[in-house]
């Protein structure tokens, strides 16, 4: 079960990264690969009860790759870390089917959360969604969820639930724009969409701009009605203008 889960990886891996020549290359040279299949050994040994043991390969595995992912995490099938140094991936964490992530991302969590019962130590790491893109730098933190088939741009930090077919970006994230429908399972390399991404803040001062411009234009408007009107002497006016 776990070699057929690995093959898979491997297929995703030639998929997705135009550098892969081969499965031996990928097998031999890609830490995230390695990564990989150290976790879906350490998985299986915590969910059958061996914690210990699947901790210290867990971090074998951390040592030698530079990522790290703890063996309670849930990850889905044909996950992709690509480059992958300084990846974090929470204990609490799930992750779906056709997942990529870069380097540096951290799914981490918040404190402890508590349900309906006052249990400590349920959900507090992030969900993500089949076929989502996190970008390099990236951190998504607490127990929220990344859409199926959303985009997270690179250094964003991710605070509340990114909606499907979403890119998000920003420090908070916010979402920039919807996802083309007809293009929603195209694969975008590092989150970022190549025809261009809006930056928000810019968005919000043109906005802002475009307001004062309009509000302007009708205060002279007017200025000039009162004016014609005798409400306000055009040597005022002037004065008011200099």
């Amino acid at each position: 079960m776990i070699f057929d889960g690995l093959r898979e990886d491997i297929a995703a891996f030639r998929q997705r990264d135009p550098a892969a020549r081969n499965a031996i290359e990928i097998v031999l040279c890609y830490p995230g690969f390695h990564a990989l299949a150290v976790h879906r050994l350490s998985h299986a040994l915590w969910n059958a009860g061996f914690c210990l043991l699947a901790r210290f390969i867990s971090y074998l595995g951390r040592i030698i790759t530079a990522i790290e992912i703890h063996p309670g995490a849930e990850i889905g099938r044909r996950f992709v870390i690509d480059h992958g140094t300084g990846v974090v991936i929470g204990e609490t964490s799930t992750i779906g089917d056709d997942v990529t992530i870069y380097h540096s991302v951290t799914l981490g969590g918040t404190s402890p959360a508590v349900d309906s019962h006052n249990q400590v130590g349920l959900k507090r790491h992030p969900t993500v969604k089949d076929g989502a893109i996190i970008g390099s730098g990236a951190a998504i933190l607490g127990p929220i969820t990344i859409g199926e088939g959303a985009r997270v741009g690179a250094n964003s930090v991710v605070t509340k639930d990114v909606p499907p077919s979403v890119t998000a970006v920003g420090i908070p994230a916010q979402v920039i724009m919807p996802r083309d429908k007809t293009k929603a399972k195209e694969f975008q390399p590092y989150g970022t969409p190549s025809d261009g991404c809006p930056d928000p803040v810019l968005q919000t001062i043109e906005s802002l701009r475009g307001q004062v411009s309009t509000l302007m234009e009708r205060v002279e408007e007017l200025e000039t009605q009162l004016e014609d009107t005798g409400e306000i002497p055009s040597e005022k006016r002037d004065s008011k203008a200099g």
